[in-house]
C-alpha cells in the first residue's frame, strides 16, 4: 500500500501548486486593479487626451494585458473551448466583458479622435479587477476543497509499517512489504493488528472502533477473525495472514473513499444557469445595436456603431453579476463558522439547503460514544449505593472499558471504592475478587453459570434492558445474585430534539450502524428515526448512501469514525462531528465542532438564506444589467441626446456591486432558530 500513499502525496503536492499558482495570478491581477480602482474615486493619472497620446495610459494599457495574459489566461482559455462548443458559462462572460473592456479602453487610448467625446471612458481597472475577483474565488475553492488525500493518508496511517513475524520459531520484524498470506504473526498488547488474518493461538480484548464505530472492544479467541489496523488492548496471541495489500478491509475502506470522492457530483452553479442565455443575448443585441446605428445612425456612422456596440458588451461585464455568488457564499460561510459550522466549500453551502434525506451514524453521532453507566438494580434487601460501591471497587482492578464506566459512574455519584484482593478476570466473561472478606463476582450469564450462580428473576429483567440496547452485568456475593448494573453508550441529550427538527424540515431520518440489531432499535425507537440499517461495514455504509441517491434523494451524511468516511465522502453533504476522528472530519464537506446534531439543522438554516440570498443577488445583477444595456445600445440618444456617459456606466457597475455587498451582508444578522 505504500505505493498508494506516495501517488496521493504527489496529488496533494500537485493541487497545492496549482492553488499558489492561481494565488499568485490574483495577487498580480489586485496589484494592477486597485491602484486604478482608486484613480476612479481619487483621481492620480492624468485625464485621457484628446489631442495625444499620454505615455502612463500606455503603460496600464500593457500591464492589464499583461493581467489578462496571466491572470486570466485559463479563463480565456476555457472561454474559447466552451464557444467552440456552443457552451456560454460564467467564463466565456468574463473573458468577452473584459476582453472588450481592454481593447475598448485601448482604442480610446490610441485613437480617441475616431471616440465621439461623450463616450471617451477607459475601463482597464474593470478588466483586472474581475479577473481578481474571479482568480481568487478559483483559488479559494481549490484550498476549501483542498486536501482530499488527507483522508486517505490518515486511514493508510493506521496500518504499522512493521509486523512480528514467526520464521523457524523465531519471532522477528519485517516490513509489512514481506507478509505474506499463511504467514503466522504475533501481536503484543497494546500493538496494531498489521493486516486482516485468523486467531490460531491465544486470545486478547481487541478494539475495533476504526472500523465499526463502536466503542466497546471485542474479546477475540481461536478462529476469530483480526482485521489490520484495529488495537490489540490486552494479552497476547498469534494469528494466521488470510489477506494482504489491496485485500485487506482497510484498503477496501481506503478504496471506498477515493472512489467516493471521485465521483461526487458536481452541483451546477446558478451564475452558469443565468449566462446560458445571456452571454447569447448580449452578443444579438451588441449586432442589432451596430446593424441599427448603421442604418439609422447619424455620422459619422462608423464612429457611433463602434462605440455602442462596444458599450452594450463593457456594461454587460459581470462585476456584480461576478461577485453575486462567491460574496454571499463567502458572508454565509463565515457566519456559519461563527455558530460552529465549518464549510469546506460553497457547493456544500448550496446542497444542504436541498437535502431531502438525512444518514444518521448512530455511535459518537447520536449517543456520546463511550460505554456509561445507565442503570442499577437490585434485590430486595440490598441498596443500590451498596451494589454499586461492590461492583465499582472490584472492576477497579480492570482496564476494561465496560469495567471504566462502572468505575466512573459510581465516583460520579460520589461513592467510594474499596480495595480489593485475589482479583481475577476471564476475558469476555467477568471478574471476581475479595471484598470486604466476601468474593463478589460481577459478569455476565454465562460467568455466573461458570461460578454456580443462580439469577433467579433477575434473568428477565436482564433480557429486557438487553432489549433496551444495555448491556447487563449481574453482581453476587458469596454465590447469590444481589443485583443487576446496566452499561450502555448514552444517547445525546439533544439528538431527540434535532431529529424532531430534522422531521419538521421534511427529511427522511435514516440511522446506519455496525452495532447489533436489537442496540440499533432500542437507540433508534428513544431518538425517533424514521429507519434503521445495523452491521452495516463501511463499504456497505457508502453503498447505502448510494442506493438512497439512485432513489432520487439528495442525501446528508452525519458521522464521526473512520468507518463513516466512505458514506462522508459519497453523500452529497457530509457532515462531520467536530468531536470525531481527523479521517472523518477530511472526508466530509462540513463540520460540526460543537458536535450536536443541532449543527444539521443550523447550517441547513444557513444554507437556505444563503442560497435564498444569492438568488437576490443574481436578480438586482441581472435587474441592473436589463436596465443599463439599453442605455449602452443608445436608446435614449434620439429622446435626450444621452449616449452612455462614462460616469452613468461607472455609477451603475458601483451601484449594483454595492447593493449585491450590501445585500450578502444581511446574512450577517442570521440568528439561530
Amino acid at each position: 500500500m505504500q505505493p498508494e500513499l506516495s501517488s496521493m502525496t504527489i496529488l496533494d503536492a500537485e493541487e497545492a501548486q496549482h492553488y499558489r499558482h492561481l494565488r499568485n495570478q490574483a495577487g498580480f491581477a489586485a496589484l494592477i486593479g486597485i491602484p486604478l480602482l482608486i484613480d476612479l474615486i481619487w483621481p492620480w493619472l492624468p485625464a485621457v487626451s484628446v489631442a495625444h497620446i499620454q505615455w502612463p495610459w500606455l503603460v496600464v494599457a500593457a500591464l492589464s494585458f499583461c493581467v489578462l495574459y496571466y491572470s486570466g489566461g485559463s479563463i480565456f482559455r476555457s472561454a474559447w473551448q466552451s464557444l467552440l462548443h456552443h457552451r456560454a458559462n460564467m467564463e466565456a462572460l468574463v473573458a468577452l466583458g473584459t476582453g472588450v473592456a481592454w481593447l475598448y479602453s485601448t482604442m480610446v487610448v490610441l485613437i480617441p479622435f475616431w471616440i465621439p467625446p461623450i463616450a471617451r471612458a477607459v475601463y482597464f481597472d474593470t478588466s483586472a479587477i474581475i479577473i481578481a475577483l474571479v482568480v481568487l474565488g478559483a483559488a479559494l475553492e481549490i484550498r476549501a476543497r483542498g486536501k482530499t488525500s488527507e483522508a486517505i493518508q490518515q486511514l493508510l496511517g493506521l496500518q504499522p509499517p512493521t509486523a512480528r513475524i514467526i520464521r523457524d520459531g523465531q519471532e522477528i520484524d519485517v516490513p509489512l512489504a514481506e507478509v505474506k498470506v499463511g504467514d503466522s504473526l504475533r501481536v503484543r498488547p497494546g500493538e496494531k493488528i498489521a493486516v486482516d488474518g485468523k486467531i490460531i493461538e491465544g486470545d486478547s480484548i481487541v478494539d475495533e472502533s476504526m472500523l465499526t464505530g463502536e466503542p466497546i472492544p471485542i474479546h477475540k479467541k481461536p478462529s476469530d477473525e483480526v482485521v489490520g489496523g484495529t488495537v490489540n488492548q490486552s494479552g497476547t496471541f498469534i494469528y494466521r495472514v488470510t489477506h494482504i495489500g489491496q485485500e485487506t478491509v482497510l484498503a477496501r475502506i481506503v478504496d471506498a473513499v477515493r472512489q467516493a470522492q471521485n465521483t461526487k457530483p458536481q452541483i451546477g452553479r446558478l451564475v452558469d444557469k443565468v449566462t446560458a442565455f445571456f452571454v447569447p443575448a448580449v452578443l444579438i443585441i451588441a449586432v442589432l445595436t451596430a446593424m441599427l446605428w448603421f442604418d439609422f445612425g447619424p455620422s459619422p456612422k462608423v464612429a457611433f456603431v463602434l462605440v455602442t456596440a462596444v458599450a452594450v458588451l463593457v456594461i454587460a461585464c459581470p462585476c456584480a453579476l461576478g461577485l453575486a455568488t462567491p460574496i454571499s457564499i463567502m458572508v454565509g460561510v463565515g457566519q456559519a463558522a461563527r455558530s460552529g459550522i465549518l464549510i469546506r466549500h460553497g457547493d456544500a453551502l448550496q446542497t444542504a439547503s436541498q437535502l431531502t434525506t438525512i444518514v444518521l451514524d448512530k455511535t459518537g453521532t447520536v449517543t456520546a460514544g463511550k460505554p456509561t453507566l445507565v442503570h442499577i438494580e437490585t434485590v430486595s434487601h440490598v441498596d443500590e449505593k451498596t451494589l454499586l460501591a461492590m461492583a465499582a471497587s472490584v472492576e477497579a482492578g480492570s482496564e476494561h472499558p465496560l469495567a471504566q464506566a462502572i468505575v466512573t459512574g459510581a465516583r460520579g455519584r460520589g461513592i467510594a471504592l474499596n480495595k480489593v484482593t485475589q482479583f481475577q478476570a476471564i476475558a469476555g466473561q467477568g471478574v471476581s475478587a475479595q471484598y470486604e472478606g466476601t468474593v463478589v463476582c460481577l459478569g455476565n450469564q454465562s460467568f455466573m453459570q461458570q461460578q454456580g450462580i443462580d439469577v433467579g428473576n433477575l434473568l428477565e429483567r436482564a433480557r429486557f434492558l438487553a432489549g433496551q440496547g444495555q448491556i447487563p452485568l449481574y453482581v453476587a456475593a458469596e454465590s447469590k445474585a444481589l443485583g443487576i448494573v446496566t452499561v450502555a453508550d448514552a444517547i445525546k441529550s439533544d439528538s431527540q430534539r434535532a431529529i424532531a427538527d430534522l422531521h419538521q424540515l421534511g427529511l427522511k431520518v435514516v440511522m446506519i450502524t455496525g452495532d447489533n440489531p436489537i442496540t440499533a432499535h432500542a437507540v433508534a425507537n428513544a431518538v425517533g428515526v424514521d429507519e434503521v440499517l445495523a452491521e452495516v461495514l463501511p463499504q456497505d455504509k457508502a453503498a447505502a448512501v448510494y442506493q438512497l441517491q439512485q432513489q432520487g434523494h439528495v442525501v446528508g451524511m452525519v458521522g464521526d469514525g473512520i468507518n463513516d468516511a466512505p458514506a462522508l465522502a459519497a453523500a452529497d453533504v457530509g457532515f462531520a462531528i467536530g468531536t470525531g476522528t481527523d479521517i472523518a472530519i477530511e472526508s466530509a464537506s462540513i463540520t460540526l465542532m460543537a458536535g450536536s446534531l443541532q449543527g444539521v439543522v443550523e447550517a441547513m438554516a444557513i444554507s437556505k438564506d444563503t442560497m435564498r440570498n444569492i438568488r437576490q443577488n443574481l436578480w438586482g445583477a441581472f435587474i441592473y444589467n436589463v436596465v443599463g444595456i439599453p442605455i449602452a445600445a443608445g436608446i435614449l440618444y434620439p429622446i435626450v441626446g444621452i449616449l452612455l456617459s462614462p460616469m452613468i456606466a461607472g455609477a451603475a457597475m458601483a451601484l449594483s456591486s454595492i447593493t449585491v455587498v450590501t445585500n450578502a451582508n444581511r446574512l450577517r444578522f442570521f440568528r439561530k432558530q
